[in-house]
C-alpha cells in the first residue's frame, strides 16, 4: 500500500511540473506572435507574469498533496519510496534537470529544512542532460562552400519562421555579407569545412528577436548574434552583426531581463551555447533563458564544490557598508551574499518586507542591463569555520535574527546572492582621466536608461554601483528604488535671503515623493575631476525638466530603445523605430 501511495505522489509531483511547463512553453511560444505585432506591453507583461509561474504550481502541487494525501508528517520509509519512483518516471522525459529541482522546491516546501538531504532530495543531479535531444533538431547546419555565402543568409532568414516580412530582405542580405567579409578579409583562412550552426528558434527579449549561432572553422568555434528588430510599419530587418565572444556576452548578461526560447529540451540549448561563452557557467545560461529556478539550484551545486575544493574565509565586502544589508564575499567566487540587517539606522525608514519587495520588483521588471539580477535563497549553510572574525561579528550584531547556529555549520535563513562587481567609488578613487571619463559615462548612462525604463535609482551615491569586469556601471542598491512615474521633480526655489542660502538646514520644504534633481551635485560631485566629466556629459540629469520629460514618454505609453550592442556596430544607425532593448 505504501508503494501504491508512494507512486501515486511521484505522479502528482511530476504532473505539476508538466503542467508548469506547458504553460511556461505557451506563453514562451506566443512571443514571436508579440513581437510581430509589435504589442511591447504585452511583451513586458509576459515576462513579468512567466517569472511567478514556477512558485504558483509549486504551491497548488503542495496543496493538492496535502488534500490529497493528508501530508502532515514526515514518513521517512514513504518519502524515500516516493524519490526512488519519481526517478523511475524520468528515464524517458525532457526536462529531467527541471524536473528534480521542481521536486525539491514541493519537498523543502512540505518538511523541514534537516531533511534537506541526498536521502529526500535531488542535492546532485541523478540524470545526465549530456545527450538529451528534442524530437525536433535545436539547430541546423549551413555549408558555404557547397551552396554560398548569400543563398545561406538568405536561407537562414527564410528559415525563421517570421510572417512578417523583412522589408528590404537584398539590403539586410548585402549588410551582412559586407559584415562578413569585413571579419573574415582572408577568405583563403576559411578551411574546406567552414560551417555555420544557427539554432532553430529565435531568441525573444524586450523589442528584439536574436538568431544565435557559431560559426565553425576547422577547430574554432565563434558565437554570432543577428538582432532582428520591427520597424512598426510592417515589416522587419536585421540591425547588426555581433560576432565573437565579447560582442554577444552583454546580450546575456545578468543584468538583462530573461529571454523567450521555445524549446523543448532547454538542456540541448545550454548545450549549444556553453562552449561559445566559455566564462559563463550552466546556471547563468539557464538564468538567462528564463529557467531562474533550476539554475538556483545548479549555482547551489557550484557553490558547494567551490567550497570543498577551496579554503578561504568569508568576509566582509570592501566599500562602504550598507545600511539595509550586510554584504559578504569569498574572495575565491566571484559573487557575494546579502544579508538583510535586522534593524535600519536613520533616516531609512522601512521593514525587511519593503526591501524584500524591492528586490521582486528588480527581478520582475526589465533591468535594461543596468541592474543586477539577484537568486534569492533559504536557509544556506556555511561552515563555521571559514567565517572570518569579523563577519561573524557583524552578523551576529546585525542579522541576528537571520542566524541559526547548527554544529558545525552557519545556517542563514533569508539571503540573496549576485555577482560580484567593484563598487564605482572604489573604482573612481584609483582611476586615472580616462578611466574616470568612461567610468561617468556609464554612470549617467545607466541613470538614463533606468529611467527610460521606469526606474528612478532613489539614492545615487558611487557606492551603490558597481563596474562588471567588462567595464559597465550596473546599479545593484535597491532599498531607496522607486518607479520614476511616483516621483514629483522640482526646482529648488529661491531662497528669501541670500544667508538661508549657507544654513545647515534647507529654506524649503519636501515632501515624500519630492526630488530635487540640483542636490546631487552637492553630494555627488565633490572630486573636481568628476565634477568636470559629469558636467559636460550629463549636465542633464541635474535639471528637473529633463525628469519630468522621462516622466511624460513613460505616461505616454512609449517603450524607448536601448540597445545590448554598441551603437556603431548597427547597420541602420539613423533608424529610430523597432529597436531592441
Amino acid at each position: 500500500m505504501a508503494w501504491t501511495e508512494a507512486k501515486q505522489i511521484a505522479e502528482c509531483i511530476l504532473d505539476g511540473f508538466d503542467s508548469h511547463y506547458r504553460q511556461f512553453r505557451e506563453v514562451t511560444a506566443k512571443a514571436r506572435r508579440r513581437f510581430e505585432n509589435a504589442d511591447w506591453a504585452a511583451v513586458q507583461a509576459a515576462s513579468r507574469e512567466r517569472i511567478d509561474y514556477y512558485d504558483q504550481r509549486v504551491v497548488e502541487t503542495v496543496g493538492i498533496l496535502r488534500r490529497e494525501f493528508h501530508l502532515h508528517n514526515r514518513d521517512e520509509r514513504l518519502w524515500r519510496r516516493v524519490k526512488v519512483e519519481y526517478l523511475r518516471l524520468l528515464p524517458q522525459h525532457r526536462q529531467p534537470e527541471l524536473a528534480e529541482t521542481y521536486y525539491n522546491s514541493v519537498f523543502c516546501r512540505l518538511f523541514d529544512r534537516r531533511y534537506y538531504n541526498s536521502a529526500h532530495i535531488f542535492v546532485w543531479p541523478v540524470f545526465s542532460t549530456e545527450h538529451l535531444e528534442a524530437e525536433n533538431p535545436i539547430f541546423r547546419p549551413y555549408y558555404p562552400a557547397r551552396d554560398g555565402m548569400v543563398k545561406i543568409i538568405g536561407t537562414i532568414m527564410d528559415g525563421l519562421g517570421f510572417t512578417l516580412p523583412f522589408r528590404d530582405r537584398r539590403h539586410d542580405i548585402r549588410n551582412l555579407m559586407h559584415a562578413i567579409c569585413s571579419r573574415f578579409p582572408d577568405n583563403r583562412a576559411l578551411a574546406q569545412n567552414f560551417q555555420i550552426a544557427v539554432l532553430t528558434e529565435p531568441f525573444f527579449r524586450n523589442k528584439g528577436a536574436y538568431v544565435i549561432g557559431k560559426i565553425i572553422n576547422g577547430a574554432d568555434q565563434t558565437p554570432f548574434a543577428v538582432p532582428i528588430l520591427n520597424d512598426e510599419q510592417g515589416g522587419l530587418y536585421c540591425d547588426a552583426l555581433l560576432l565573437g565572444n565579447d560582442e554577444i556576452t552583454d546580450i546575456f548578461s545578468f543584468s538583462r531581463a530573461y529571454f523567450m526560447v521555445n524549446t523543448q529540451v532547454p538542456a540541448a540549448v545550454v548545450d549549444f551555447l556553453r562552449p561559445l561563452l566559455a566564462r559563463k557557467s550552466k546556471a547563468e545560461f539557464y538564468t538567462a533563458i528564463g529557467f531562474q529556478k533550476y539554475a538556483k539550484a545548479e549555482f547551489y551545486r557550484d557553490f558547494l564544490k567551490h567550497l570543498r575544493y577551496s579554503s578561504d574565509e568569508f568576509k566582509v565586502a570592501p566599500g562602504i557598508r550598507g545600511m539595509v544589508m550586510c554584504v559578504f564575499t569569498l574572495p575565491s567566487l566571484s559573487f557575494v551574499f546579502k544579508v538583510i540587517r535586522d534593524r535600519f539606522a536613520p533616516p531609512k525608514e522601512m521593514t525587511r518586507e519593503t526591501v524584500k519587495e524591492k528586490y521582486l520588483l528588480v527581478k520582475m521588471h526589465d533591468r535594461v542591463g543596468r541592474m543586477a539580477d539577484s537568486w534569492e535563497y533559504s536557509h544556506v549553510a556555511f561552515p563555521l569555520a571559514r567565517i572570518s572574525a569579523e563577519l561573524r561579528a557583524e552578523l551576529e550584531s546585525e542579522c541576528a535574527g537571520s542566524l541559526e547556529i547548527n554544529g558545525d555549520q552557519l545556517i542563514i535563513k533569508h539571503l540573496y546572492i549576485e555577482r560580484r562587481m567593484t563598487p564605482l567609488n572604489l573604482y573612481l578613487h584609483t582611476a586615472d582621466h580616462d578611466e574616470i571619463r568612461h567610468a561617468i559615462r556609464e554612470y549617467g548612462d545607466a541613470i538614463k536608461q533606468l529611467a527610460a525604463a521606469n526606474i528612478f535609482p532613489g539614492d545615487f551615491l558611487f557606492k551603490n554601483f558597481g563596474v562588471t569586469r567588462a567595464g559597465r556601471v550596473v546599479f545593484y542598491d535597491y532599498d531607496e528604488l522607486c518607479y520614476l512615474t511616483e516621483c514629483n521633480f522640482r526646482e529648488i526655489p529661491e531662497a528669501p535671503y541670500p544667508e538661508m542660502e549657507m544654513a545647515a538646514e534647507p529654506w524649503y520644504t519636501a515632501g515624500p515623493d519630492d526630488v530635487f534633481p540640483e542636490e546631487f551635485a552637492t553630494f555627488l560631485l565633490t572630486d573636481p575631476r568628476i565634477r568636470k566629466v559629469f558636467l559636460e556629459l550629463h549636465r542633464d540629469l541635474l535639471d528637473p525638466a529633463w525628469w519630468r520629460a522621462r516622466q511624460a514618454v513613460i505616461r505616454s505609453g512609449r517603450l524607448d530603445d536601448i540597445f545590448p550592442y554598441p551603437q556603431e556596430r548597427r547597420f541602420r544607425r539613423s533608424l529610430s523605430q523597432g529597436t531592441a532593448r
